[in-house]
Formats: C-alpha cells, sequence, structure tokens
C-alpha cells in the first residue's frame, strides 16, 4: 500500500509543453498588463480542456490576476474592485481550505495556519462576508500577499518537480488516513465533552441531593435509588466543584442553567416551601430566599469576577434565547438571578449608616461582598439584546450602579425608550410636569408644541393673533382652491374638496379609481396620423401661432422642410 501510494502517478495536462507553462507563469507574474491578459488567455484555453479539473491554484491565481488587470486599466470604480477583489479572495480561501474539512466542520484560521496562510487574510475574507466591505487598500494588499503564497507554495514546488505534477490530489492512502484520524479526534472530543457533562451534572445533583437531605426537604415519594450515595462531608463535595470549575468553569455554568438547578422546577420549589404562582410574571423580578440560601455555599465558592462576568454573560444569553420560544417561568428566574447578582456588586448610600448587625443580615444573603468591576457596556448591551418585562427593572439597576453613570436625562430617555418597548410602566421614571402634560409620542404633539413655541417667541402679540392668523390661513386656502378651480376648467379633470384621507391611498391612485389602467383614458378622444392632419395654414394671424408666418402647404413633396420645424420651434409656449 505505501509503495502504491509512493509511486509517481501519470495524467494528462492542458498546456502543450513545459515551455508554454513557463512562459504563462512569467506573463502572470509580468508587471506588463498586455502579458498578463496573454497569461489569462492561455489559462482560459487551459480551463476548457480541463472541464472541471482544473488545480485549484490555477483558477485562483487567474483571478487575482484578472483583478489587477481592470485595477490597472482604470475602467471601474472603487467599489467594483473591491467587489470583484472580495470574490476572488473568498474563492480562494474556501477552495484552498476545502480539501482540510472533514466531515465535521473546523475553523478556517486553523486550516489556513496549517497551510501558512497569514491570519489577517482569513478575517479578510469573513469581513467581505459577513461584515462591513474593507477598503480597496487592504484588497490590493491582500491580492499581493495571496498572490506570493501561491507562486511560493504551488508555481515554484511546480518547477522543481515537474509541471506535470498535481499539487491538489493527495494519494488514496493518505487521504484516508487523513480522514480516520479526523474521525478518531472527533469522536475523542466528543466522548470528553459528555463525560465533563455527566461529570458537572452528577457533581451539582449530588450538591442538590446534600442540601435537600440537610434541610429534610425530599419528597416522600421520590425514589432514594434515583439519588446519588449521599456524601458525609460538604467541604469534599465543594472542593471536587471548584476542581472541575478550574478546568471547565464555562460547561459548568451551562449546566447550572438548565432547568432544575439554578431555575428550579415546581417541585423543587415546593420542597423549599416556596410559592410557584407568587410573582410569576412580576416586572421586578426577585429570587425566594429559600431558594436563594439553597444556592449561596456553592456561589460563594465560586464567585470570582471571571466566574460572575461569564455567569452574567450567560444569563443574558439564556435570556435572550427564549425571545423565540417564550417561558415565563425561566425567564423570572434567569431575570431574578441577573438582578441578584447585580445588586449584591452596588454600594449604595444609604448602606454607610446601618448598624454592625444590619450589615451582618445583609452580607449574609449576599453571592460576594467586595466589589467587582464588571464591563459595564457589555452588560448594558446583553441587557438591551434581551428585551423582555423585566428588561426596565434590569436597566435601571445597571444604570445605578455604574462605575461612570451616563448624564440623568439621558437615563430617563433610555429608560422611558425601553418601558415603550416593552410595553411596562417603569415606576421609577418620573417625567417632568411639561412632559406628562404633554408627552411627543406622535407628529400632531410635535406641531403642537412648534405652534405652542412660535406663540411664546413672539409676546408682543395679542390674544387675537392665533384667531386671526388662523382666519387669514383659511381665506388664503379658499383662495388659492378657487384659483386652481378655475384653472381646471373646461378639462377632465377636476380639484378634489373633499376630506380624503390620502395616506390611505398609494402614490397615483384616487379614491374610487379601479385597478384597471385603462380608466386613466379620456372618454372622447380620436387618433389621427400625422399625415392624416390638414396641412393648409390659414393667413389669419389671430389663429396662427406667434412667430410663425403662415403659409399653405400641398399635399406634395415632404410635410415639413427645416426651416418650417425652426419657426414652429420658435412659436412653442410651454405650459
Amino acid at each position: 500500500m505505501k509503495k502504491r501510494s509512493s509511486e509517481k502517478r501519470r495524467h494528462v495536462v492542458a498546456w502543450v509543453n513545459k515551455a508554454e507553462w513557463d512562459q504563462v507563469l512569467e506573463y502572470l507574474y509580468s508587471k506588463d498588463s498586455s502579458l498578463q491578459r496573454y497569461a489569462l488567455h492561455r489559462i482560459s484555453a487551459w480551463r476548457s480542456r480541463y472541464a472541471s479539473s482544473c488545480p485549484v491554484a490555477v483558477d485562483c491565481t487567474a483571478d487575482l490576476v484578472r483583478c489587477q488587470v481592470l485595477d490597472r486599466s482604470g475602467k471601474l470604480d472603487g467599489d467594483d474592485l473591491v467587489l470583484l477583489y472580495g470574490a476572488a479572495l473568498v474563492r480562494f480561501v474556501n477552495l484552498i481550505t476545502e480539501r482540510q474539512q472533514g466531515k465535521t466542520a473546523r475553523p478556517l484560521r486553523r486550516l489556513a495556519g496549517n497551510l501558512n496562510i497569514p491570519e489577517w487574510v482569513v478575517n479578510l475574507r469573513h469581513d467581505f462576508t459577513h461584515r462591513k466591505l474593507p477598503t480597496l487598500k487592504w484588497c490590493r494588499k491582500g491580492c499581493g500577499v495571496v498572490l506570493e503564497w501561491l507562486q511560493h507554495e504551488y508555481w515554484s514546488r511546480q518547477l522543481g518537480g515537474g509541471a506535470g505534477e498535481d499539487w491538489d490530489s493527495q494519494s488514496d492512502g493518505e487521504d484516508e488516513e487523513m480522514d480516520l484520524r479526523r474521525q478518531e479526534d472527533d469522536l475523542i472530543a466528543r466522548q470528553k465533552d459528555k463525560e465533563a457533562y455527566m461529570k458537572a451534572r452528577d457533581l451539582l445533583i449530588s450538591y442538590e441531593k446534600e442540601q435537600y437531605q440537610a434541610i429534610n426537604g425530599h419528597p416522600e415519594d421520590t425514589e432514594k435509588s434515583l439519588w446519588p450515595a449521599p456524601f458525609a462531608d460538604m467541604s469534599w463535595l465543594l472542593g471536587e466543584i471548584q476542581q472541575f470549575a478550574v478546568e471547565s468553569h464555562d460547561l459548568l455554568i451551562d449546566v447550572l442553567l438548565e432547568d432544575g438547578f439554578l431555575v428550579p422546577t415546581v417541585e423543587q420549589l415546593e420542597t423549599l416551601g416556596c410559592d410557584p404562582s407568587a410573582n410569576a410574571s412580576s416586572t421586578e423580578p426577585k429570587l425566594p430566599r429559600a431558594l436563594l440560601r439553597f444556592w449561596l455555599p456553592l456561589l460563594k465558592m465560586l464567585n470570582s469576577p471571571a466566574f460572575i462576568h461569564l455567569l452574567l454573560e450567560k444569563l443574558f444569553v439564556e435570556l435572550k434565547l427564549l425571545m423565540k420560544e417564550w417561558n415565563d417561568h425561566r425567564a423570572f428566574y434567569l431575570s431574578a438571578w441577573i438582578s441578584e447578582v447585580i445588586l449584591c456588586n452596588n454600594n449604595k448610600f444609604e448602606y454607610h449608616f446601618e448598624t454592625k448587625g444590619q450589615r451582618k443580615a445583609r452580607i449574609k444573603d449576599r453571592i460576594f461582598v467586595q466589589r467587582i468591576q464588571l464591563r459595564w457596556q457589555q452588560v448594558l448591551s446583553a441587557c438591551l439584546d434581551a428585551p423582555c418585562v423585566s428588561t426596565p427593572h434590569l436597566l435601571q439597576v445597571i444604570l445605578d450602579d455604574m462605575e461612570h453613570p451616563l448624564p440623568r436625562e439621558t437615563r430617563q430617555k433610555l429608560l422611558q425608550l425601553c418601558s415603550i418597548y416593552t410595553q411596562t410602566a417603569h415606576s421609577n421614571y418620573d417625567p417632568s410636569p411639561e412632559q406628562k402634560r404633554q408627552p411627543i409620542y406622535t407628529l400632531e404633539s410635535l406641531h403642537e408644541k412648534l405652534q405652542h413655541s412660535r406663540l411664546h417667541s413672539h409676546p408682543w402679540r395679542s390674544r387675537a393673533a392665533p384667531e386671526r392668523s388662523e382666519a387669514s390661513q383659511e381665506n388664503k386656502s379658499a383662495n388659492a382652491l378657487a384659483e386652481r378651480a378655475k384653472l381646471l376648467r373646461g378639462s377632465p379633470w377636476q380639484l378634489c374638496a373633499d376630506k380624503v384621507l390620502w395616506k390611505n391611498y398609494p402614490l397615483g391612485k384616487i379614491p374610487g379609481q379601479s385597478d384597471d389602467p385603462s380608466c386613466l383614458m379620456l372618454e372622447n378622444y380620436s387618433t389621427m396620423t400625422v399625415f392624416d392632419q390638414p396641412v393648409e395654414l390659414e393667413s389669419n394671424t389671430a389663429h396662427s401661432a406667434p412667430g410663425v408666418s403662415a403659409a399653405v402647404r400641398t399635399a406634395d413633396g415632404p410635410l415639413w422642410n427645416h426651416s418650417d420645424v425652426n419657426r414652429l420651434k420658435s412659436g412653442l409656449q410651454l405650459f
């Protein structure tokens, strides 16, 4: 098998001989656009001979060189060139890394790194595909780097191994071996992930069992065989969980946020003595004290800044996922845990005057005591990305605790917009008396405010000034309507004086008009060709157009000559 894979295989190529190959290579990397066009024509001929089996590197090189030729020609705009370069670069990264992909998708950056392709080229491809288009400068730079990579990794190697060597192909044995390795790696990775998940779940279930035994809260109908064997020492179990969190705290938080752990089931709430229906739809969610104290030993042991940051991030992510399939019970407890974590971090002014006993009682039920420097911009963005009935409350808690708070007016507007979006009334928002009298939500209120400001800007006007202005406006509008009606007199069109809500009709359509286009035709009309029209003009100047001399024409010869057309143009009136 190894001997067969190591043998040199013979295959048919599209070029005539090695001299043609060398010429095309030299012309492709030439600075002369005419030589590059010749090389592109030869590659087009190769493609027609190859059908669908042209080497990938040859195709990518031709695409990138074509971009350079069109760029130097000056016939395309900058945006067109960016799109052209983008298509060539995206095609290069996809085709070059395609053969390394197995049955499971692998990151392009890793595959490109194995081929010594610069990572920023893959990022450039990502920007073309998913983000804002890069500038033309970066496109040209990426094209140059990729052409150098192709020359070094493909074209130069063909010179050493013969022009007929297939750079894209690999032996069957090597392909099978790589596929087997990928399958084994994927299987091992999946097995490790499954074992880690089961271990995290078993540890948390064991923690719940120990807590239920400590409070004697097991339901009577639950079979004890379903629970793991009890641990003699809770500290040993907490140590196991802490060790697991060091290795994979991300997976531990994912399991914690599943139903049955931080989001309790109805049976668990009844076991803890909590009412499952209490505050289920509250806009200011608050955790039951029994549930908080149930998880406090575990959370206090894991309350590092990194853990708290990741917990907040995943809580908001889970809350955002509920927008697709809403669950009031789960949304309430996710929001309540977010509120609890942020409230543990606040340092309000009223806490400075509490007694030692009050401080001790308050700290007893807190997940962490020392203030943590949270990433407030990320927390604020995550909160706004997951709108729900609790968002105004969570937003208020975040804005109150920020290290560098926003201006008061900005916070009020943000809270008001959030309340409008979520259709909730925010209790802490207190607008000014003027805003209460006249909220600016509609176009009519804006017009009223504008008229009010104009009246106040001219204090010398009397009280009768608005009445006089309204009367004058009515007179002006009546005169304008009469003038327009006079202009349309004798016309098939007429002026509409009815009160019609024109916003309900699309542009170009009137009330009562049918969808048949023939309804726009006039009732009395006739068709007449130019040759059928009378050609004799009366000599009376009263009936002739200004500037056009009357002339008697016969039907013999051409209908109009050049001088007649000029006289007609001089007598035209535009209206």
